[in-house]
């Protein structure tokens, strides 16, 4: 469920609850020989405290309307509000203490707290103490996981029974009493205007809006929380996909309206299904660049069986081929560096083999610099070229001694950008103190969504290393055009062409990277995308000139439903996956 319509939910549920409660108040006070006073309020007790089980402040607020406007007493509100906290946050104490881990992965809960979440606030629990959980009522975001994690890791139920109601003491009066003022003001301003209902709501609305915004501005992690947001939608390199890619799709659609011919990339690469479009096998595309070994990381795919049999073939790869951990171990067919994870141990064997039970493959793990270079090559040239080369670094931050990793890495004016992405890499160290001059790399995978840097790597491009490059693939039959991911221990041998290995080439959806580069601008990305575009057309045109068959709208349409739905069922859970990176 997304998060829209989460709090979509949320605020309808607790529309319907204090709704319903108000009207039947009104209802029985007209019916008084029938409807005893004190059972009234009892029923709108009940609702409110029901409906802070589905959003605590927005009750509060609402609660305090409810006091402007007479229907309860401040004193009656506040109990209420202040009940259905308690009973609703030891709920999920219990709920931790009760079921563990497995409880986040069972609805409802998963819709509304991932894993993700709940491991910073239990490490910082186990580091920190129960004095955290009146710290996390006043910090956004945090009281589900919190209260959750304290379960989880075994907090004496006392001791968080003493911070909790001393936090909800704190919280829910003055919240509920700021309603109740904001209301009372908006009543004597409708007494000049009317428009009673209408003046409560944009009221409430304010009300809320500001609360949040105070809360968030009142802590460095809520302030870092706000430049986050913003400059992941300011920065287009952190755009999500469905706002990126449109003009590139409508570019392609518009080629292929000019020229009647709207799939004939599927034959860029007539090595690789649709011409690496979807649902490409990434052991088969390293085995068709057997002929140049020597520059292709070693690779086996796992059977499939169960995790102690594919962990056995895990340490069978290892000894066959000499080598010692770690070894990276990903799906056979995915994408953007999902359930991709590095195995330091046997137990991270199988923890992979357990939650990731598809086709997957094994690969020696290759220490070093990253380089995505993007090459193509139209069919009947002796030579190919190089289209672009991208630098992938590892972000890292710098200990000071003093401050903890999430710190370091909210206070550094490009990782904010994507804390939640290095904290679900990071969750063991989250709340660790790294000491002074210590570097942490905060991601192990080249890839951008997963928080790599992408740089220009025009700079490493030479005549030695486009021959390389365009040998290795012009001995793969039927390959003309994609992007190779390449790691090496040295970027001056990689300048020279050698001392380096292919771990993984991408078809005709790859993309020339380095347009990632926070250098470059929107308008310039844009260009060479349509670029790469244009010549992955003609390179499909010319292979079908030659006898290739390109794919159908249809039969590339049944391709992708078809891949994406092996890929849902296949994908690992939250948990899994977050553990996994």
């Amino acid at each position: 469920m997304s998060r829209t319509l989460q709090a979509l939910a949320r605020v309808a549920i607790v529309v319907v609850l204090l709704t319903a409660s108000t009207l039947a108040t009104h209802a029985f006070a007209l019916a008084p020989p029938l409807v005893a006073p004190q059972s009234t309020l009892l029923f709108t007790m009940l609702a409110i405290a029901a409906a802070t089980l589905i959003s605590e402040d927005l009750t509060c607020i609402a609660t305090g309307l409810m006091v402007a406007h007479g229907d309860i007493s401040f004193l009656a509100g506040t109990l209420a509000c202040f009940v259905g906290i308690a009973l609703g946050d030891f709920a999920l104490f219990g709920v931790g203490r009760l079921f563990g881990a497995a409880a986040l992965t069972r609805r409802p809960l998963r819709w509304f707290v991932s894993p993700a979440s709940v491991e910073p606030a239990r490490v910082f629990l186990e580091r920190r103490g129960a004095w955290v959980v009146l710290a996390t009522r006043f910090v956004p975001g945090t009281r589900l996981p919190t209260y959750l994690a304290a379960g989880l890791v075994g907090v004496r139920a006392h001791a968080f029974a003493l911070w909790f109601l001393v936090a909800a003491a704190l919280w829910t009066p003055p919240l509920v009493g700021l309603s109740a003022w904001a209301g009372t003001r908006a009543l004597a301003f409708r007494g000049a205007y009317g428009h009673a209902a209408q003046a409560l709501v944009v009221v409430g609305v304010l009300t809320f809006i500001a609360w949040k915004a105070g809360t968030t501005l009142a802590s460095f992690r809520g302030r870092r929380a706000l430049v986050s947001w913003w400059r992941r939608w300011t920065r287009w390199e952190f755009w999500p996909r469905w706002l990126f890619y449109p003009p590139v799709l409508m570019y392609v659609l518009w080629l292929g309206l000019r020229r009647r011919d709207w799939t004939v990339f599927t034959a860029a690469n007539p090595a690789m299904p649709a011409g690496g479009f979807v649902g490409e096998s990434k052991i088969r595309i390293l085995e068709g660049l057997r002929e140049t070994r020597e520059h292709v990381a070693e690779a086996q795919r796992l059977p499939v069986a169960d995790a102690s049999e594919r962990s056995i073939a895990v340490r069978r790869f290892m000894q066959e081929r000499d080598l010692d951990w770690p070894v990276v171990l990903k799906p056979d067919v995915g994408e953007r560096g999902e359930g991709v994870m590095i195995a330091r141990s046997e137990r991270d064997v199988l923890d992979f083999c357990a939650r990731v039970p598809h086709t997957s493959i094994v690969q020696q793990y290759i220490p070093g610099h990253e380089f995505g270079v993007f090459y193509y090559r139209f069919p009947g040239e002796a030579q190919g070229r190089i289209f672009s080369i991208t630098e992938k670094r590892m972000p890292t931050v710098t200990g000071d001694g003093t401050s903890t990793l999430e710190e370091l890495v909210l206070r550094d004016p490009r990782a904010v950008a994507l804390a939640h992405v290095y904290r679900a890499a990071q969750v063991a160290r989250w709340a660790e103190v790294p000491a002074a001059g210590e570097t942490v790399q905060l991601v192990e995978l080249g890839t951008h969504c997963r928080g790599a840097i992408f740089l220009d790597g025009a700079w490493i491009r030479t005549p030695e290393l486009e021959h390389a490059i365009d040998r290795i693939s012009c001995r793969y039959d039927g390959f003309f055009f994609g992007r190779y991911d390449i790691r090496t221990p040295s970027p001056d041998d990689f300048r020279q062409g050698h001392n380096f290995k292919v771990v993984e080439l991408n078809g005709v959806t790859s993309e020339a990277t380095h347009i990632y580069d926070p250098q470059n601008g929107l308008l310039s990305a844009y260009r060479v995308l349509f670029e790469q575009w244009r010549i992955a057309r003609e390179i499909g045109r010319r292979n079908v000139a030659l006898g290739h068959a390109s794919m159908s709208v249809r039969q590339l349409w049944t391709l992708v439903r078809s891949t994406r739905r092996q890929t849902r069922a296949a994908r690992p859970s939250p948990a899994a996956s977050e553990a996994g990176a």
